[in-house]
């Protein structure tokens, strides 16, 4: 009689595609009694690079919503609002958690910088209405600004 371990190794073929949520279950079942051999290894590399993909995508787009802000505050000091201030506070609440749970991720920050910043610029020029050259062409905060929790322009 077949074990249930084998039936899930039997019906690993194909399953990645078409349910995704059962193919992990049945993988992890596999890793768990210590059956690497027959795990779908290639894709669980895969699924576990892209976590990390996906979390530094989410440390990126949570400094491009606070460079948003904190451009905004400057350069559109007349309309800075509670809101403004609750976006900065809420986006470094998140980067900082972010920063605690993956510390490597504090040294991609610097020279992701530039790219963050370009994003976040043209975001701002559409949210202002201000053309693009009356902003700096270079991100006009520190990393240490950034993430100060008491730092706002």
């Amino acid at each position: 009689m077949q074990s249930q371990l084998d039936k899930t190794v039997a019906g690993l073929s194909g399953l990645y595609d078409e349910d995704f949520f059962e193919w992990t279950r049945r993988n992890a079942e596999l890793l768990r009694a210590g059956r690497l051999e027959q795990a779908d290894i290639e894709h669980i590399a895969e699924e576990i690079e892209d976590m990390g993909i996906r979390d530094l995508r989410a440390l990126d787009s949570r400094l491009e919503v606070l460079l948003v802000h904190l451009l905004k505050c400057r350069f559109q000091p007349e309309k800075r609002s509670a809101s403004w201030e609750n976006t900065i506070a809420v986006q470094r609440t998140g980067v900082a958690r972010l920063l605690a749970r993956y510390p490597s991720f504090r040294r991609r920050i610097k020279p992701d910088l530039p790219l963050n910043y370009g994003f976040a610029l043209r975001r701002a020029v559409r949210e202002t209405g201000l053309p693009k050259n009356h902003f700096p062409a270079e991100c006009p905060f520190t990393v240490e600004q950034i993430l100060d929790p008491e730092f706002l322009p």
